[in-house]
C-alpha cells in the first residue's frame, strides 16, 4: 500500500510535469499525433488481418478509440494545466473576436484610456505628494512638529529658532530632531553670483534621515554651530551639483565655495536619490542652520528669535513611541518648552493658548500637501465619476454586441458547451479591452501628469513632482482593470448566455421580440450615462463660471504687458541713500529700453504670495488697525494703471530729511479716516513719530482674488530703514518680452557685477499662479465633461446602431407596407430620446445634489446657477440628437426587398 507521504510526492511529481509541458505543448502535440496515428495504423492492420475490408476496418479503429478528437482532449487535460490552457484558448479566441470587429475594438479601447489616463495621473499626484514614502530607511518613524491655537482651524508648521533649539536638546521622544528650510543661495560662478537653490539645515539633519552620503560625511552638530566646524562653514551637495559644478571630480572633498560672498567647504556628497525632507524640493547645497545670518543676508532670522517664524521641524520616533504618544506629549509639555526657550513674557502671554503638537511624518512635509489635499480628492472623485461612465459605456455596447451574436452563443450551449465556460470566455474578451485600455491609459500618463504639475507648480517653479511608476500605481492600475472587467463584462456575458435556446436557434438573426427590444437594462445603463455625464458637464460649467468670474473680478490695476523683475541686492556693498540712488538709475536705464512705457518698485507685488502687515492709527481711528503694508517707488501708480484719487505719487525726493510721508488706499482711508479728507493729515505706525498722509489710491486685491482687496499702506523706498533692501522693479511693456528681459539682465550685471540676473515673471502668470487649484480643477473639469460627452456620444450611437441593425428585417416590412422614412426615423431616434430624456432628468437631480459638494471651490457662482444647468442639459441633448440622427437615418434607407432577405 502506496504511503501517505509517496502519494504527496507522487502528486508533487504530477503537478511539476503539468507545469513543465506548458512550454512545449506543440511537441508533445506532434508527439501525440504520431502515437495514436501508429495505434491506429497497427488497429488497421489487425482488423484487415480478420477479413475486414480497408473502410471497415478503418471505422472499426476509430470505433475502438472512441474519437480521435476525444482521446487528444483528453490526453491534453491530463498532462497539462486545464485552467491555464483554457485561458490561453480564450485570450486567442478574444483576440481574433476584435480583430473581427476593428472599430468596436478601437473604440472600448479608446473610451477606457479616456477615463483611464486622467484617473492615473491624478493618482500619481497624489502618490507624489501624499502617499510615497520619503526615500529614507524606516521613514515610518519620521514625525512632522505642528502647533495649532484653540480659534485655529489648521496647523501651522513654521517654528522660530528658540522654540526649535530648545526641543532639540530636551526630548525624550525621539532619537533625532531636525529643522530645515528652503532658501535660494547665491554661489559664485565662472561668470559671477549665480542663483542655486538650497536648504538651511540643523545638525541632525542627515542623521534624522539616515541615508549614507555618497562621497564624504554628512552635516553634524559639530558643524551646526556659530563659525562652523572650525573656520568656516562646512556644506553638503547633492550629486546632481557635483556633476554639473565639479564634473565628478573625486577630490570634491575640501574643496572652497563662495556663498554669498563668504567662503564654504565641501565635506560630502549625497545620492542622487536622496533630496531631504520635502517631497518637491531639489535642494542643491545643504548650508547649516548656523549660517543663515551669512547666505540670508541681510536678514538674520536668527537675531529675531522667537519673532521669526521660519522653520520647519522634523523628528525620528524613537522604538515604540508612536506618532499619537508624541502629539500627546507635545501638547502637553507646550507650556514648558515655551517657557523654556523664551523669556519675554508678552510673548508668552500672546502664545498661551498655542498647543504643540506631532503628526505621521512618512511623506515627509511640502505646504502642497496640505494645500493640494483637498482639490486632489474633489478631482479624483471626478476621475473615478469619469471611469464609471466609460465602463458603462463599454458594458452598453457589449451588451449590444453580444445581442448580436445569439445564435452563436445559443448553438454553442446546444452543442454542449456550458454558461460557466461562455461567462468566462465573455469576461477574457472584457479582460483584453481593460488590459488595452490600461496600456493606452498609461501612455497618456506622463504627458497629462507633466500638464498638471506644470499648472501646479506655474512658471520659474523651483519645485518638482515626481510622478514616475511606482509599485502603488501599478497596483492601481490592475486593481482598474480588474474592476473595469467586472464592470464592463459581467453582465453582458450573463445576459447573453440566459437566452432560451430554442427561440435562439430558430429565430432569425436579426429578428428580435417585442419584449427583447424594450428590455430595461440596456436603457438603465444608458440612462445612467447619461445622468453620470450631465454631473460632469455641470461641474465643469460651475468650476468654469467660477474662474470665468475670478478674472473679470477688478483687481484694481491692469495686470497685461506687466511683468516684473525680481531683484536680489542683499550681497552687494551698495545700502542707503546710495542703493536708492543705484534704483533710480536702473529704473531709468529701463524706461530707455523699446516698448517700455513705465517703471516703478515695489517690496511686494500683488498676487506673489508675500504678506506684511503692521498697525497704523489716526486721531479718528479709535485705536490701532491692522493694515497690509508695501514699500514703493515713484511711478509705481502710474506703471500699475492704479488710480491716485487724491493727492500725488512719492517722489525720489520723498527722503529721510524730507519728513516721513504715506499713502492710504480708498480702504484704509475709510477705516482711519472716515468722512474726512486724509490728505495732509498725520498718523502713527506702531506707535511711532507722525508720518503725513499725500495720497489716497484706489484698492488693488494683495493676497488673492477671492478676498476683497485689504486696507493697504504705503511708505516709500527712499525712506525703508531696511538694509539693503531688495525691490521688485515692475515695468509695463509694449511688444514682446523676449528682448527686454535679455536687456534688463545686461543691465543688471553691467551695473552691479555682484547681484545674480533678474528673475523675470509676467504679472499674468503671478495671477495665474495664485489660483492654480482653482485653474487645475477647471481644466480637468472640462476634460472630463468632453470626454463624458464623447463617451455618451459613442455609447448611444453603438447602442442604437446595433439595436437598428437587428431590427432590419421589421424596418423591411414597416416600409413594405407603406411606412414612411421619416416615421420610420422618428421611430429609431424615440429609443434614444427617451433615454436621454430620463437620464438628464435624473442627473439634473443628482447634480443639484451633489454640486454642493464643490461650493467651497466656487467663487462668486451659486450651486443651482440656472444658466450653467440649462446650458449644460442643452448641451447633452444636442449630443444625444446628433449621436442618434446618423443611425435613424440610415434605417431610413433601407430596402424592403433587400431587409427581407436578410431573414
Amino acid at each position: 500500500m502506496e504511503s501517505p507521504k509517496e502519494s504527496l510526492l507522487e502528486k508533487f511529481r504530477a503537478a511539476l510535469s503539468r507545469i513543465a509541458s506548458l512550454g512545449r505543448s506543440g511537441a508533445m502535440d506532434a508527439e501525440m499525433d504520431e502515437e495514436l496515428r501508429s495505434h491506429l495504423a497497427h488497429a488497421i492492420d489487425e482488423n484487415l488481418a480478420r477479413g475486414m475490408s480497408r473502410k471497415e476496418a478503418r471505422n472499426a479503429a476509430l470505433r475502438s478509440f472512441g474519437g480521435i478528437t476525444q482521446t487528444r482532449e483528453a490526453y491534453r487535460t491530463q498532462r497539462g494545466v486545464p485552467v491555464f490552457d483554457q485561458f490561453v484558448r480564450d485570450v486567442r479566441f478574444g483576440c481574433r473576436q476584435l480583430m473581427r470587429a476593428p472599430g468596436f475594438a478601437l473604440t472600448a479601447v479608446l473610451t477606457l484610456a479616456l477615463g483611464l489616463g486622467a484617473t492615473t495621473a491624478i493618482f500619481s499626484i497624489i502618490d507624489a505628494l501624499l502617499l510615497r514614502p520619503l526615500p529614507v530607511p524606516h521613514s515610518d518613524e519620521l514625525t512632522v512638529l505642528n502647533y495649532r491655537s484653540i480659534n485655529d482651524r489648521q496647523n501651522g508648521y513654521s517654528f522660530n529658532v528658540p522654540v526649535f533649539r530648545t526641543i532639540e536638546k530636551g526630548h525624550d521622544l525621539f532619537s533625532n530632531v531636525a529643522a530645515f528650510s528652503q532658501h535660494t543661495l547665491q554661489v559664485r560662478g565662472n561668470s559671477g553670483n549665480v542663483r542655486v537653490q538650497g536648504q538651511v539645515v540643523s545638525g541632525q539633519f542627515f542623521q534624522m534621515l539616515q541615508t549614507p552620503p555618497l562621497l564624504g560625511r554628512w552635516l553634524t552638530p559639530q558643524d551646526d554651530q556659530k563659525g562652523g566646524a572650525s573656520s568656516q562653514f562646512g556644506i553638503v551637495i547633492s550629486e546632481g551639483f557635483w556633476r554639473s559644478w565639479f564634473n565628478h571630480a573625486p577630490d570634491v572633498i575640501g574643496r572652497k565655495m563662495i556663498i554669498a560672498n563668504a567662503p564654504f567647504v565641501v565635506v560630502g556628497v549625497m545620492p542622487h536619490n536622496f533630496f531631504g525632507a520635502d517631497p518637491v524640493e531639489r535642494p542643491q547645497i545643504y548650508v547649516p542652520l548656523w549660517s543663515e545670518p551669512i547666505v540670508d543676508a541681510p536678514y538674520d532670522n536668527i537675531a529675531a528669535g522667537e519673532h521669526s517664524w521660519w522653520l520647519r521641524v522634523m523628528g525620528r520616533r524613537k522604538p515604540g513611541i508612536s506618532a499619537e504618544q508624541a502629539d500627546s506629549a507635545l501638547k502637553a509639555s507646550t507650556k514648558s518648552i515655551y517657557e523654556e526657550a523664551v523669556s519675554d513674557h508678552k510673548w508668552l502671554e500672546d502664545q498661551k493658548d498655542q498647543r504643540l503638537g506631532a503628526e505621521p511624518g512618512t511623506t515627509g512635509f511640502t505646504y502642497l500637501q496640505r494645500f493640494l489635499a483637498k482639490p486632489l480628492k474633489a478631482i479624483f472623485g471626478l476621475c473615478a465619476v469619469m471611469l464609471l461612465l466609460a465602463c458603462l459605456n463599454l458594458a452598453s455596447l457589449l451588451l449590444a454586441r453580444s445581442a448580436a451574436r445569439e445564435r452563436e452563443l445559443a448553438t454553442r450551449l446546444a452543442m454542449g458547451a456550458s454558461r460557466r465556460r461562455l461567462i468566462q470566455q465573455l469576461l477574457v474578451e472584457s479582460l483584453l479591452i481593460a488590459v488595452l485600455g490600461s496600456a493606452a491609459g498609461l501612455m497618456a500618463v506622463p504627458i497629462i501628469s507633466g500638464m498638471l504639475t506644470s499648472i501646479l507648480l506655474g512658471v520659474n517653479a523651483t519645485q518638482t513632482i515626481d510622478t514616475s511608476m511606482d509599485v502603488r500605481i501599478f497596483a492601481f492600475v490592475a486593481l482598474t482593470a480588474i474592476v473595469a472587467t467586472l464592470l464592463i463584462g459581467f453582465i453582458p456575458a450573463w445576459r447573453a448566455t440566459s437566452k432560451n435556446l430554442n427561440e435562439q436557434i430558430k429565430g432569425g438573426s436579426h429578428t428580435v421580440s417585442a419584449h427583447q427590444r424594450t428590455r430595461l437594462l440596456p436603457r438603465i445603463l444608458m440612462g445612467l450615462e447619461v445622468a453620470l455625464a450631465l454631473m460632469l458637464v455641470v461641474g465643469a460649467g460651475l468650476l468654469s463660471a467660477s474662474v470665468a468670474r475670478l478674472y473679470r473680478t477688478g483687481l484694481g490695476f491692469e495686470p497685461k504687458g506687466v511683468v516684473a523683475l525680481s531683484l536680489d541686492m542683499g550681497k552687494q556693498p551698495l545700502d542707503g541713500a546710495a542703493l536708492t540712488q543705484w534704483y533710480q538709475a536702473y529704473s531709468e536705464a529701463l524706461e530707455r529700453q523699446p516698448g517700455v512705457e513705465g517703471v516703478g518698485y515695489a517690496s511686494m507685488t500683488p498676487m506673489d504670495g508675500s504678506v506684511w502687515t503692521s498697525t497704523i492709527q489716526s486721531s479718528l481711528s479709535g485705536g490701532d488697525k491692522e493694515m497690509h503694508m508695501d514699500t514703493i517707488g515713484p511711478e509705481f501708480f502710474r506703471t500699475m494703471r492704479v488710480p491716485v484719487l487724491a493727492g500725488r505719487e512719492f517722489r525720489w525726493s520723498d527722503t529721510p530729511t524730507s519728513g516721513k510721508k504715506i499713502i492710504l488706499n480708498d480702504a484704509a482711508a475709510k477705516v482711519l479716516f472716515p468722512n474726512r479728507n486724509p490728505i495732509g493729515q498725520m498718523v502713527y505706525r506702531d506707535k511711532g513719530d507722525p508720518i503725513e498722509v499725500i495720497a489716497v489710491v484706489g484698492d488693488m486685491h494683495y493676497e488673492s482674488i477671492q478676498h476683497a482687496a485689504p486696507p493697504t499702506a504705503y511708505i516709500p523706498m527712499g525712506q525703508d530703514k531696511g538694509h539693503k533692501s531688495s525691490y521688485t522693479a515692475v515695468v509695463r511693456l509694449k511688444g514682446g518680452a523676449a528682448a527686454f528681459a535679455a536687456a534688463a539682465r545686461s543691465l543688471a550685471s553691467q551695473m552691479s557685477p555682484d547681484i545674480p540676473p533678474p528673475i523675470m515673471i509676467s504679472f499674468q502668470d503671478q495671477i495665474n499662479n495664485s489660483i492654480t487649484s482653482e485653474r487645475m480643477m477647471v481644466i480637468l473639469a472640462i476634460y472630463f465633461a468632453g470626454c463624458a460627452l464623447l463617451v455618451t456620444a459613442i455609447g448611444l450611437y453603438g447602442t442604437l446602431a446595433y439595436a437598428t441593425a437587428r431590427r432590419t428585417g421589421e424596418i423591411g416590412i414597416r416600409m413594405a407596407l407603406g411606412a414612411q422614412r421619416l416615421s420610420v426615423v422618428a421611430l429609431v431616434f424615440r429609443e434614444n430620446a427617451s433615454v436621454a430624456i430620463t437620464g438628464s432628468a435624473a442627473g439634473l437631480i443628482a447634480a443639484l445634489m451633489a454640486s454642493k459638494l464643490l461650493a467651497s471651490f466656487l467663487y462668486g457662482t451659486s450651486v443651482r446657477d440656472p444658466w450653467v444647468m440649462s446650458a449644460s442639459v442643452l448641451t447633452l441633448m444636442a449630443v444625444a440628437c446628433a449621436a442618434s440622427l446618423l443611425p435613424a437615418l440610415r434605417a431610413s434607407r433601407i430596402e424592403p426587398i433587400q431587409a427581407l432577405r436578410t431573414e
